[in-house]
């Protein structure tokens, strides 16, 4: 059975603990990284940018955050050339429903979804079946 990585990047402490419960009750979710900021996120991906399997297969990422913010982590991670990086796939998910932002979103290759909070369940499943079958 194939499985997948997930890393969650959010300063919400309930979203992380909601997400991550939801998450961890499916049986191909193999690892779970959860991030309070783009710079944590932005540094272990850099240090594990070399070896694939460490590396999550889809990224989570907020908007809004201290230190580095949604928008600055996407401009930092175009920036670091990895194969290995280049497969992860990334869903914005923020409480942000400005037009201005998805459309933003939508100017960035390396954005796969924008995906408005709270992010149901069904969502979730949806969104790791889809990544299994591909």
């Amino acid at each position: 059975m194939k499985t997948v990585k997930i890393a969650l990047v959010d300063d919400d402490t309930t979203y992380l603990f909601i997400t991550k419960k939801i998450l961890e009750q499916q049986q191909n979710v193999e690892q779970i990284n959860t991030f309070m900021n783009g710079l944590e996120a932005l540094t272990y991906l850099k240090q594990h940018s070399k070896e694939e399997g460490i590396l999550p297969n889809i990224l989570f990422l907020d908007l809004f955050m201290p230190i580095m913010d949604g928008w600055q982590f996407l401009s930092e991670f175009t920036e670091v050339k990895s194969n290995h990086l280049n497969k992860i796939t990334i869903y914005i998910c923020t409480s942000s429903i400005s037009p201005h932002d998805v459309e933003r979103a939508k100017t960035l290759s390396t954005v796969s979804g924008y995906i408005i909070k709270p992010i149901s369940r069904i969502k979730l499943i949806d969104i790791l079946n889809q990544h299994i079958s591909n």
